[in-house]
């Protein structure tokens, strides 16, 4: 199965990073959902949610950012945010 590799990072350091099945993020446009072999993006982060969904888990992973960017390439998906926390986890 094909997966993504996954770093989320903000201002104090590495906030989360491994492989996961799907990411959604909200864009500048509105939330984007990401899975293997997406196009490459590079994309505004606005304030509000990420969620990846690991491929070692069912549970949901979910980090409340406070704006950034985001980039896609080659079943890489970096999120760079202003701020990122871990905000709860939850079953899909």
């Amino acid at each position: 199965m094909a997966e993504l590799e996954v770093d989320i990072v903000d201002t104090d350091g590495k906030v989360w990073s491994g492989p996961a099945r799907r990411v959604v993020a909200p864009a500048g446009d509105g939330e984007m959902g990401i899975l293997a072999g997406h196009v490459p993006v590079l994309s505004v982060l606005r304030p509000g949610e990420v969620r990846v969904l690991p491929t070692d888990s069912q549970e949901v992973l979910r980090f409340t950012v406070a704006g950034g960017f985001f980039s896609v390439d080659s079943d890489q998906v970096t999120i760079v945010a202003d701020e990122a926390r871990p905000a709860a986890v939850a079953t899909h």
